[in-house]
């Protein structure tokens, strides 16, 4: 932190916690649910604002509870009261871009569980002998699609079962509605609401200081970065108006370090108290106007998984805005910087692509002078993805902006949000080469699907064999999945019974089509089967007619190999095969067909 964190902390006694350089209420509540404090709550629910940093502040508490991270802090200088004891680490099953069944999948595979249902795995953790600690981070931003609401889902099939399950500790980090449905359904006794906002919670000391890193990063000219007490001055302004908004905080130092003529902490109105201020004030202070930075990143707002491809970014920005906007991003890169940050994803292949795109990236969290607030990179682990591409091998740039509480702001500052959804859905589809998905940038197969579920587009858009090919099954699934059911044309229901064939197996593009043409087949929709066979699959087989059979659910296909390795003859003295890649399909079946039928 900065040089003024020893003064302080001789004052008090104790060294802050060096990630977070505060919150020690906080710390001391978190510490006596880690240790199960006599009278401790069993669930606690960590909640606030966008930027109140709940973030940051669990990826510090997660330094103390895990033993390799243990090693690297000052335990003894601390206030034992925000040390928990050597334990062994929690499960932290993050909820970020999982759905609640991936979430449910991640618990069952950590505890060994054999159930795959959020009762059954509640069962079986409720018959341990010793308790389990669980802690879930990033809740708010759970599912691969932000329109289809996962976080509600997840508190409704994950969380809640878990918080009624006596045998299991749990700390999730939730947002503020949410969490107010969770603690409902508990006793007061075994819950606690942790609101950052509430002034219970209150941690100016820790803003100051947090400022006080966060300007000591900046250029030695700038007096308020080099001179200790000039530093102490604005800080103490920046964190008074942030009014303990830690993104508002980092905001307003970033845009200062940038320009920082006219500002100081004698004139409190040329410092920002909100997200929005922040970014009006920057702009002000840029020489341009707020409304052209917020149309500027307004398609950062709107952007689904990693980030937006940066070649995506001017054609969005024109159709958001129902302008050409060449000219402001041309100029104004240096208007957007403090509001932006870069995400890398690897692009391959498609024929070798999987739907399981995800790369884990570890992130060792920063040093005590990182000053982000909660999001941002401030997480121990942070996921990108990308999705693949026809060229191969290459690596492009996605951004997105620095945290999600910005595209909240942005987001709300729009007249017609639906509206402008809807042109970047159009925008999308016009950058497709002669609607040719396999020529299509991964983020539009991908996440089109996400856009135009916010647009209120989404059943028109479901009638392309060739997209339900392509898309990522995942992020296809979650956005069919979040449209009633009666809106939903005859090829979307195909596609939605047989996405958890494609998403369990993993299966490259080739593949998909493969399963959806029998699919289509079994369904009564041969046309679209047909158009599978014409966008240039090698598909491994042709289904010719499907017949239904009386109590058959499921249908199960492979190929049986002799001992010395010939294929085995068939009835009818032909030789029967596996197709191409279906070798890697082992026991998985296709789900029952809604008239319970077996292709051939």
């Amino acid at each position: 932190m900065s040089a003024s964190d020893e003064g302080i902390a001789g004052a008090s006694g104790y060294a802050p916690h060096p990630y977070i350089g505060g919150r020690t209420s906080v710390l001391s509540a978190l510490a006596a649910w880690r240790m199960r404090w006599p009278g401790a709550p069993r669930v606690i629910v960590l909640t606030g604002s966008p930027g109140s940093g709940r973030s940051r502040l669990l990826t510090g508490f997660l330094m103390l509870c895990d033993p390799r991270f243990r090693k690297q802090l000052p335990l003894d200088a601390m206030d034992p009261t925000t040390v928990p004891p050597d334990l062994p680490a929690p499960a932290v099953p993050s909820a970020q871009g999982r759905t609640a069944a991936q979430l449910l999948g991640l618990l069952a595979d950590h505890f060994e569980l054999g159930a795959a249902r959020s009762e059954d795995i509640c069962t079986e953790l409720a018959a341990r002998e010793e308790p389990v600690t669980i802690v879930v981070p990033d809740v708010d931003r759970a599912g691969p699609v932000r329109a289809a609401d996962e976080p509600a889902r997840v508190v409704r099939d994950v969380l809640k079962p878990l918080a009624a399950t006596t045998t299991v500790q749990l700390l999730a980090e939730v947002p503020r509605g949410p969490a107010a449905e969770l603690a409902a359904a508990l006793p007061s006794s075994q819950v606690r609401i942790i609101d950052l906002d509430d002034p219970e919670w209150a941690d100016p000391d820790g803003l100051v200081r947090h400022a006080e890193a966060a300007l000591t990063l900046g250029p030695p000219e700038l007096p308020f970065c080099a001179d200790p007490s000039a530093r102490r001055a604005l800080a103490e302004a920046l964190a008074h108006r942030a009014d303990g908004n830690r993104l508002t905080l980092q905001l307003a130092v970033q845009s200062l370090i940038l320009r920082p003529e006219g500002v100081g902490p004698a004139d409190l109105s040329t410092l920002p108290g909100s997200i929005g201020e922040a970014l009006d004030l920057h702009a002000r202070r840029m020489g341009a106007d707020p409304q052209t930075l917020r149309l500027m990143l307004a398609p950062l707002a709107f952007a689904e998984g990693a980030g937006l491809p940066v070649q995506l970014w001017g054609a969005l920005a024109d159709a958001v805005a129902g302008r050409d906007m060449s000219r402001d991003l041309a100029d104004g890169m240096r208007l957007a910087a403090p509001f932006l940050q870069p995400a890398e994803g690897a692009e391959r292949d498609q024929a070798t692509e999987t739907a399981a795109r995800a790369q884990a990236a570890d992130e060792t969290t920063g040093g005590a002078a990182d000053a982000s607030a909660d999001g941002g990179t401030g997480r121990a682990t942070d996921r990108a993805t990308d999705g693949d591409t026809a060229d191969g091998g290459r690596s492009r740039t996605l951004l997105r902006l620095l945290h999600p509480g910005i595209a909240e702001e942005i987001r709300a500052g729009l007249p017609d949000v639906q509206g402008a959804q809807t042109r970047i859905a159009m925008a999308l589809l016009d950058a497709v080469p002669q609607q040719d998905w396999s020529r299509a940038d991964p983020y539009i197969r991908d996440h089109l699907a996400a856009h135009t579920l916010d647009a209120g587009l989404l059943p028109q858009l479901l009638t392309d064999p060739g997209l339900f090919a392509h898309a990522d099954p995942v992020a296809m699934r979650a956005a069919i999945e979040a449209v009633p059911l009666d809106r939903l044309g005859a090829p979307a229901r195909t596609y939605l019974r047989t996405a958890p064939l494609l998403t369990r197996s993993q299966a490259p593009a080739g593949l998909r089509a493969a399963f959806l043409e029998s699919a289509f087949v079994e369904d009564g929709l041969a046309p679209y089967a047909e158009a599978l066979h014409r966008l240039g699959f090698p598909l491994p087989w042709r289904t010719l007619w499907s017949v239904p059979l009386a109590g058959v659910r499921a249908v199960t296909t492979g190929a049986l190999w002799p001992a010395d390795g010939a294929p085995a003859a068939a009835p009818d003295g032909t030789t029967a095969t596996a197709a191409p890649g279906a070798e890697a399909l082992g026991d998985i079946a296709p789900g029952p067909a809604s008239a319970a039928r077996a292709s051939s």
